[in-house]
């Protein structure tokens, strides 16, 4: 459901001709110009697949790997011991390369245009262009679906919900009320976007539910993960800017407002209110406080615990977050803590000053 490519899926392409589409440089012995026709990693590798190699740690992988070629850095040196015969296609950027090589050779096609048969269409939907509908999707009334997207099966689409050109469903994906997708957004399987804010008042020893009564924006090129979860704002609304992409399982609460180029991993929690500027790593598991801003650029380690605003370009970790060097001092410090609860045990008993005061 990718990009198309000129390469149809079952086809190779020499190497040659890939370099040239890669803009890389050859380093080549044995057979120049092998047919290429899959990608995978060195250790997995047959002839015939090109591999990777990103991280200098795996380069012992060289000397044994079947590949064909491998897609390398400039900058990477390579070992005296690399397989004779193994080709080597040099680029500025190799996982870059390596993301356009499985577009070219392993292109992810979109299904047919149409609306499954047992899809439910409300009155006054509009469907773009070359759209597809799967299999029991419902789309609400006046919902309106940009050309070329994707609705797959089990997809619930609440009336008014506006998807731009060229996004993707996955299945069982479900868009509330006052949503609104730009284009070429990918939300993945269980996600749902739009689902009330966890808004409540106090009330004696009763907690009253306040109306959610904002919506939800989600711009150009987004990517959501799996079984997350992007809350309706109270008021106004909750966005995610262009071109952020979020992993799988992430609590984003209502009214939050996520920059764009953002990084957000694995089971992060976001409390409402929550502003996010542009170009932010979240690492896995990191949540947190609401009403607090996390400036552009900044980085937050996983499982950090945010619990005021962090300046922009500021780097994290540890819960509560403090400056990431000053929190590596304090681990280190603390694997030291059991024998220093010896020294100091040993110091009590040869002087009896710490006795004295347990007395």
């Amino acid at each position: 459901m990718g990009p198309h490519s000129d390469a149809p899926a079952d086809a190779g392409i020499r190497l040659s001709d890939l370099a040239a589409r890669l803009q890389g440089s050859l380093e080549t012995e044995g057979d120049e110009d092998p047919l290429i026709g899959g990608v995978a990693a060195l250790e997995d590798a047959a002839a015939g697949d090109i591999s990777y190699l990103t991280d200098g740690r795996y380069r012992q992988y060289l000397a044994s790997t079947a590949a064909s070629a491998v897609i390398i850095g400039h900058d990477m040196k390579l070992p005296d011991d690399s397989r004779a015969g193994l080709s080597f296609l040099r680029v500025d950027n190799p996982y870059l390369a390596l993301g356009a090589t499985l577009e070219i050779l392993k292109p992810r096609l979109p299904p047919a245009p149409g609306v499954h048969p047992t899809a439910v269409l409300a009155e006054g939907v509009e469907l773009g262009d070359a759209v597809h509908v799967g299999a029991r999707a419902v789309i609400g009334e006046l919902a309106c679906v940009g050309e070329r997207s994707v609705v797959s099966a089990g997809c619930v689409l609440a009336p008014g919900v506006q998807l731009g050109s060229d996004c993707i469903l996955y299945p069982n994906v479900t868009l509330y009320e006052d949503v609104i997708l730009g284009d070429r957004v990918i939300v993945h399987s269980g996600t749902v976007l739009g689902s009330d804010g966890f808004g409540y008042a106090q009330d004696g020893d009763r907690h009253v539910k306040i109306p959610q009564t904002g919506g939800v924006i989600i711009e150009d090129d987004v990517e959501i993960g799996a079984n997350s979860c992007v809350d309706r704002a109270t008021l106004g609304v909750t966005r995610i800017a262009q071109g952020t992409k979020i992993d799988n399982m992430v609590q984003i609460g209502h009214n939050c407002q996520i920059g764009a180029h953002t990084i957000i991993c694995g089971q992060v929690g976001l409390s409402g209110t929550t502003k996010i500027g542009a170009g932010v790593m979240m690492g896995g598991q990191a949540g947190t406080a609401g009403h607090l801003t996390i400036g552009d650029g900044a980085m937050v380690a996983g499982g950090t615990g945010v619990i005021n605003t962090i300046a922009p370009g500021a780097k994290v970790a540890g819960y509560p977050h403090q400056e990431i060097s000053s929190w590596r001092r304090v681990t280190a410090a603390m694997r030291k803590l059991p024998d220093l609860m010896r020294r100091v045990s040993r110091l009590e008993s040869a002087t009896g000053i710490g006795r004295e005061e347990d007395e």
